[in-house]
């Protein structure tokens, strides 16, 4: 298994930081820092609390005056990077919110070493006509970490980040930041598009659906925006998503041949499927082939997971699919015991479905 992020912030991090933090702040107490940081509570906090926890052992340590924090705090962020150095930009988020100007510039910095999407959040819900200028600025900068955070930081879906329900409710002031950032020179800040995309198609399709057929006529880095911004309505089948990627109801398809070995298998073990897709018609043509696992839930409700197996254009009148599927643990998702369902799905359509059971092991 994997080492846990949390436990990144172990005692030669903190020590590292803590040198780097007294290099700008002579007098900082680095004994009595570690023994607020790895207090009686440590060991029982997740990642994002420890994070949390040392930002707060910074505003316990640094000098009182925020601006004078954040100036230490600023020559010491270019030695640290990655998810681990977040604590940089959170503390602008918990101590920074009545000093905007300051703050700002604070997040801009910070965000070209870690990531400020998560700090940025507060300011948008405190004052979103001013935070929305803000972020039409940084859209324009000439550092792709600060461009992508005018599009990350304002995602109304962001994963492990406060809700932003204005945007949920009206993306509208976002719009014209995406089209700016839609033809960017940096993946990095084009992928961030393409999952902002994806965030409003969860409750706005028609609008990624109209910006979808004005953008697929673009660059092809342009086409990859739209087609990975849309992936949420390919996988829910949507018909008109579908169609306006060339994909066809798979009327002239049939499955022949579909087997799922074994028919019972304990938890950390797999199953392997195979089967043929035939046409009607001379070839196959464009196919976008998935399988959905409807999952046992705690006190048996189910959830149903799609998965992509392949896609393309295929001119032969027949192909066969093999593919598997694994119950090893992972920390996304919990599996319970119980008969659960994989389907095959062409092109959005299940085709053919097939039982098994997931014993405990």
């Amino acid at each position: 298994m994997p080492e846990p992020l949390k436990d990144r912030y172990d005692e030669a991090y903190l020590n590292r930081l803590i040198e780097e933090l007294a290099r700008y702040s002579p007098r900082f107490p680095r004994k009595r820092m570690l023994q607020f940081v790895f207090d009686a509570e440590w060991e029982q906090r997740e990642l994002k609390q420890r994070m949390r926890h040392i930002t707060h052992a910074l505003h316990e340590f640094l000098p009182n005056d925020y601006g004078t924090a954040l100036t230490v705090l600023e020559r010491a962020a270019p030695s640290f990077g990655g998810f681990e150095a977040m604590f940089f930009p959170d503390f602008v988020e918990v101590y920074g919110l009545k000093d905007w100007d300051r703050s700002m510039a604070a997040l801009e910095h910070f965000t070209k070493f870690s990531s400020s999407e998560f700090a940025v959040r507060p300011f948008i819900v405190q004052d979103q006509q001013r935070m929305i200028r803000q972020l039409k600025l940084w859209a324009a900068s000439s550092d792709q970490h600060v461009r992508r955070l005018a599009s990350e930081g304002s995602r109304p879906r962001l994963p492990w980040a406060m809700a932003l329900p204005a945007f949920k409710q009206n993306p509208a002031p976002l719009l014209p930041i995406l089209k700016r950032l839609k033809s960017d020179s940096s993946e990095y800040v084009r992928r961030s598009v393409a999952n902002h995309l994806n965030d409003i198609s969860k409750d706005h399709p028609q609008i990624v659906l109209s910006l979808a057929e004005q953008w697929l006529k673009g660059k092809p880095e342009t086409r990859w925006i739209v087609k990975h911004g849309c992936r949420t309505l390919l996988k829910q089948g949507d018909p008109q998503t579908l169609a306006l990627f060339g994909y066809r109801r798979p009327d002239n398809l049939k499955i022949r041949k579909f087997e799922l070995q074994p028919s019972v298998i304990s938890m950390g073990e797999e199953v392997r499927f195979e089967f043929e897709l035939v046409s009607h018609k001379t070839e196959l043509g464009q196919i976008r082939m998935e399988y959905a696992v409807e999952f046992v839930r705690q006190k048996g409700a189910t959830t149903r997971k799609v998965f992509k197996i392949s896609e393309g254009v295929y001119p032969e009148h027949s192909r066969v699919y093999r593919s598997k599927h694994s119950f090893k643990p992972i920390s996304t998702r919990r599996y319970y015991p119980g008969i659960h369902r994989l389907a095959i799905i062409v092109n959005g359509q299940q085709l053919e479905q097939v039982e098994f059971e997931l014993q405990d092991a």
